[in-house]
């Protein structure tokens, strides 16, 4: 299937314009939440990219949005909690008229899309958790992570980089030499957020730890990690798996952390094992006129 660039709407979230598409007219929905930066017109240019969406809206209609501060969605002046990303995904699913659906978050955005689980298990149907974590720093208790200092040298050179292909070695090394790859991460960077507002949002994982939130989520739930992930360990996603009840862990080979790149491997043609899980979203009839179709009326 092509799925071609889709058409954007925006939904008023609390005085703040959310900026969401859907694409494909499959019988569940899927709402993606994106990981570090996104756009969602900038999203569709990457190489690849209508191949994997493709895929993604082939059996499903796929629902996704910019995260508050990032993208064609407003920018306060403070990065979103995980909590405002939940109230945010909530006023998306309720302007395309979906009462529940399965949710695939990727990478920063798992913990968010676990949280919306757990404290909506009336909306979500299904969980797919792709390269994330439940706490990213190091602890005594948690000793899969990145120390303090590691995080802040990471910020520091984000923002010292910012404008060009930051870190592409280290979240998809397997294209990282490929200057239309370069090109297009470069420019995603650029207008998905500003440097400050990378080194916000960064800034914001020091305080993440959802660990506690794992054994309350009842939707079923498939982790899928890339054993070589260099963003990512392996052992995130483990612990993820390890601590929902009747999660599924699958270890995919490779080491890209963008699941843009050899998107077969999440969703090879006739669907993983995951999909029976996906297949119990339920849909609400759609409104004859959904919210978006009004002017957003951001702050």
């Amino acid at each position: 299937m092509s799925a071609g660039p889709p058409d954007i709407r925006y939904v008023d979230s609390d005085g703040v314009s959310i900026a969401y598409a859907v694409v494909g007219d499959g019988p569940i929905d899927l709402l993606c939440i994106p990981g570090f930066v996104s756009h969602l017109e900038v999203l569709w240019e990457a190489p690849g990219a209508d191949r994997y969406f493709g895929r993604l809206a082939s059996f499903s209609r796929l629902i996704m949005f910019d995260k508050r501060g990032q993208g064609l969605s407003d920018r306060p002046a403070t990065p979103p909690t995980l909590e405002d990303s939940a109230a945010d995904a909530r006023s998306v699913l309720d302007a395309v008229g979906s009462e529940r659906a399965a949710v695939y978050g990727i990478s920063e955005g798992g913990p968010m899309s676990a949280l919306l689980a757990a404290s909506n298990p009336d909306r979500v149907s299904a969980l797919v958790l792709y390269g994330t974590w439940a706490r990213l720093l190091v602890a005594p208790d948690s000793p899969a992570g990145m120390t303090e200092e590691e995080m802040d040298r990471f910020i520091a050179s984000a923002r010292r980089d910012w404008g060009g292909p930051v870190a592409l070695r280290r979240w998809a090394p397997s294209v990282a030499e490929d200057p239309e790859v370069q090109r297009w991460w470069a420019k995603l960077l650029r207008l998905g957020t500003s440097p400050a507002g990378a080194e916000a949002v960064i800034s914001l994982y020091k305080d993440v730890d959802i660990r506690d939130v794992l054994p309350t989520i009842t939707a079923p739930t498939l982790v899928l990690h890339r054993t070589g992930d260099l963003m990512v360990p392996i052992e995130q996603g483990r612990v993820l798996a390890a601590g929902i009840p009747g999660a599924k862990l699958i270890e995919l080979p490779g080491n890209d952390h963008l699941p843009l790149h050899q998107p077969e491997q999440i969703l090879p043609p006739r669907r993983r094992a995951g999909r029976p899980a996906l297949a119990r979203a339920r849909r609400a009839p759609r409104p004859a006129r959904p919210p978006s179709a009004h002017a957003p009326q951001g702050p």
